[in-house]
């Protein structure tokens, strides 16, 4: 249950510049603030493709599609049951894990035999786990093997490593971590330490081959992982370049949630002869739920925000807005406001952006700010709303937002603010 923050001021900056006392109860009759027959204005019409089709047909929003019958067939398997080291079977316990996910239990086993894979699954579907398993295991028998894996995100990369080394825990199998934002020397010393992993996003990583530091032949082992967003974010050519410098002997994975015709570029490439796994049966979880907010007056967007977060149940809520400048000018309002709250953007460096990650993961602050940076990938536990402050630009963008909520089986809810 979330109480009216303390530490509220007398009197905040609203809109219109007019002072309004915060003796007056902000909850409206338990409401929303939003009508029960909900119009959407002309404003709507910027938002593009399958965004503006999906927010206009409040339907589509609610309705949950119903998962092929192919993919209701997928049986999990325990995790006892698969041909691991009993080193890894033992920190897969210790993580709480006891039975695979329908990914997990298609990608395993062909990547334990060595086969090239393309994995298609929306987010939190536990795919990072699916090929970290058998690559662990591979890495361990196989003392000369090594893994490159690419992340489009720092928050991506830095998440992988964090699961790998729990995966890997006491077992001689060492990982370095190549990002931006952080120590390119101290990067550059653990490369040369030759460690059997090494996970990063494509700028760095394109740093350290050009100035010689890591060579890609040296690799067995190559993972691709959220494909579409690197493409969406300007790294096909990067990975590409990644590509070209790869051995003709390998075994390469490639994870993504959608296969547009930029992507198809690279898998025909990367891959030779794949088996294809899939567990991307509907676009949203069925365990999340969608509406959306009607903005009653743009210039009071931030009141209706407030009365929302004060609402019961609002424990744990993401807000995504648009643009950096506009996520800290929210940031700072809802400060002022009394919620403890924290934003990540570009404008942060990777070490600000992290310890708010972490503060907002062990419940230290209610509410996290964040553009688009944030929106794949990111495992953050038990968060009970997913806010587009924003509207999202493309429908995907949409279904990664609201993929923060609802996950590991749980409920979430996701709203969206609307003209």
């Amino acid at each position: 249950m979330i109480n009216r923050p303390n530490g509220f001021r007398s009197s905040f900056r609203g809109a219109n510049n007019n002072n309004r006392s915060f003796n007056r109860p902000f909850k409206r009759n338990g409401h929303f603030n939003q009508p029960k027959n909900r119009s959407f204005g002309a404003h709507e019409s910027k938002l593009r493709g399958q965004v503006d089709i999906f927010i206009r047909r409040k339907a589509s929003l609610i309705k949950k599609p119903t998962p092929i019958l192919e993919e209701q067939q997928i049986t999990p398997k325990a995790f006892t049951d698969f041909n691991l080291v009993n080193p890894l079977k033992v920190n897969i316990l210790n993580k709480g894990f006891t039975t695979s996910t329908p990914i997990q239990t298609q990608a395993i086993e062909p990547i334990l035999e060595g086969r090239d894979l393309i994995g298609l699954a929306n987010t939190g579907t536990g795919k990072t786990a699916a090929f970290l398993i058998p690559i662990i295991n591979k890495l361990f028998q196989e003392r000369s093997q090594s893994v490159f894996i690419v992340a489009p995100t720092r928050e991506l990369a830095i998440q992988i490593n964090s699961e790998f080394r729990q995966l890997a825990r006491g077992m001689p199998i060492y990982s370095c971590l190549c990002i931006g934002g952080a120590n390119m020397r101290r990067q550059i010393n653990e490369l040369r330490r030759r460690p059997q992993v090494v996970i990063g996003t494509p700028g760095r990583l394109k740093d350290l081959i050009q100035q010689r530091v890591l060579h890609l032949q040296d690799f067995s082992i190559f993972v691709l992982d959220e494909v579409d967003l690197m493409v969406d974010i300007g790294f096909i050519n990067d990975i590409k370049y990644f590509v070209s410098l790869l051995p003709k002997v390998r075994q390469s994975l490639f994870f993504s949630a959608t296969i547009g015709p930029k992507v198809q570029e690279i898998l025909r490439e990367f891959v030779k002869n794949p088996i294809t796994v899939s567990v991307k049966s509907q676009d949203t979880a069925e365990n999340i739920d969608q509406d959306v907010v009607k903005i009653i007056n743009r210039e009071k967007k931030v009141d209706q925000l407030h009365d929302l977060l004060i609402q019961d149940g609002f424990q744990k809520v993401l807000i995504f807005g648009r643009t950096k400048h506009g996520i800290e000018k929210l940031n700072k309002e809802l400060m002022y406001r009394g919620f403890r709250v924290g934003a990540i953007h570009g404008n942060k460096s990777q070490g600000q952006r992290q310890r708010i990650l972490e503060s907002f993961k062990a419940d230290q602050i209610q509410i996290l700010l964040a553009t688009d940076v944030a929106s794949r990938g990111l495992d953050i536990p038990n968060v009970s709303h997913v806010i587009n402050y924003d509207l999202p630009q493309t429908y995907e963008d949409y279904i990664h937002r609201i993929g923060r909520t609802g996950r590991a089986g749980k409920t979430g809810i996701a709203l969206t603010f609307v003209e």
